[in-house]
């Protein structure tokens, strides 16, 4: 029996931080573009770390998506079905991300050359697989290909996880994740970079830390769940939602130091490499552990609860696939010079047309989307009912 009746639990705050790590995104780039980077010492070196916008993406996946495979573990029953799962999750990213890379290929400049390879290989997100490069607005793509490996792997990573064994194959695993994301980035990625266009340091294994953060999460809040042992520390850092945010911004703050690399595009040692990934992945911990065990009447999660609030966090990832194309027509359309300056004047004008342009991508593509794999979990429980009825009345 599939553990699908299992009891949804509501994570309201989380989609605060889909919204947050949008325009963490968002703002990172519009710096680079007006040149902010290089002009303000430690406040550009701020708005260049907004980069970990991603961290906090790929914490909230963690979480999120291995969560039914915690709870089947606890509880005994069987996992999620993998074609559902894999279902839901095409039809939450692909429809936006087709119509998004569409639209940048045919109209964003320095993309007009594009062939009918690249139109593929963008439109299946293999582009860092077969080039070091990005197309013209999609340049934030890489991270959407590192979450659908992530996508494809967790089922057997989960399936491993959650086996019962003499050894706690849970810990190996998450251990072993982290692991592997530091000898990646130490030695696979520089090794094989060379071997051909292609770009090893944007594959899923340098980021795997950061998913292991929301797994264990996952793990940990299902535990506590089901009240076995000691409450952990990081609940109790959880239902601090300031000092968790405190943390954060300290984390921020040493990530904006020379321990964690340059701030321009160009890659740091892999001693600086590593620090980086290790202090995103703490930041994406804390906020994402704040957003679980926040006291439902303290102030953050009744803000986090705000209706509009959470609305945008659902239009999150709108703004994500689009934004760098307004920012393009935007500079097109102005005939503006790169790294001019303008920041604020840029940074509102794009979050502006961003939020109106994801408005109509969510209402027309997303939604649809999403209701048409709603309609395929009513029919596959209408069937599951039915199945049960029959087996036992025979």
């Amino acid at each position: 029996m599939s553990n699908d009746k299992t009891p949804a639990v509501d994570f309201p705050a989380l989609d605060v931080l889909r919204l947050v790590g949008a325009l963490a995104v968002l703002t990172t780039h519009v710096a680079f573009q007006t040149g902010e980077y290089f002009r303000h010492g430690v406040l550009g070196t701020l708005l260049a770390r907004m980069d970990v916008g991603v961290a906090v993406f790929f914490v909230l996946s963690g979480f999120l998506l291995s969560r039914p495979w915690w709870v089947s573990g606890e509880q005994r029953t069987s996992p999620p079905a993998v074609g559902r799962y894999a279902l839901k999750r095409l039809l939450r990213i692909w429809p936006v991300y087709v119509l998004t890379a569409c639209v940048a290929l045919a109209v964003v400049p320095g993309n007009e050359g594009s062939g009918v390879g690249d139109w593929v290989s963008t439109a299946v997100l293999l582009d860092t697989y077969v080039d070091d490069t990005l197309p013209y607005g999609l340049t934030q793509m890489w991270s959407l290909s590192v979450e659908v490996a992530f996508y494809v792997t967790m089922p057997l990573m989960m399936w491993i996880a959650t086996r019962r064994s003499r050894v706690r194959a849970d810990v190996v695993l998450l251990v072993g994740l982290v692991l592997l994301s530091v000898l990646w980035i130490v030695t696979v990625a520089p090794a094989i970079d060379d071997a051909r266009d292609w770009a090893p340091g944007l594959w899923l294994p340098g980021y795997l830390s950061w998913f292991a953060a929301g797994m264990w999460l996952a793990r940990t809040h299902v535990r506590q769940a089901a009240r076995r042992g000691r409450t952990p520390w990081i609940v109790t850092l959880g239902r601090q939602p300031g000092a968790c945010w405190t943390a954060a911004l300290g984390l921020v703050l040493l990530a904006s130091t020379p321990v964690a690399g340059p701030v321009t595009l160009e890659p740091g040692t892999t001693g600086e490499s590593v620090t980086k990934m290790l202090v995103y992945a703490a930041i994406g911990l804390v906020v994402v552990a704040a957003g679980v065990w926040s006291p439902s009447a303290g102030l953050f999660r009744r803000t986090a609860s705000l209706r509009v609030l959470r609305h945008l966090g659902h239009v999150s990832y709108s703004i994500f696939c689009t934004h760098l194309i307004v920012l393009a027509l935007l500079q097109e359309g102005i005939d503006y010079e790169l790294f001019s300056g303008r920041f604020g004047w840029m940074w509102v004008v794009t979050l502006g047309l961003t939020l109106a342009v994801s408005e109509l991508a969510y209402w027309l593509v997303e939604r649809p989307g999403m209701s048409l794999a709603r309609r395929g979990k009513r029919t596959d429980n209408a069937q599951h009912a039915t199945a049960e009825t029959v087996s036992t009345t025979k």
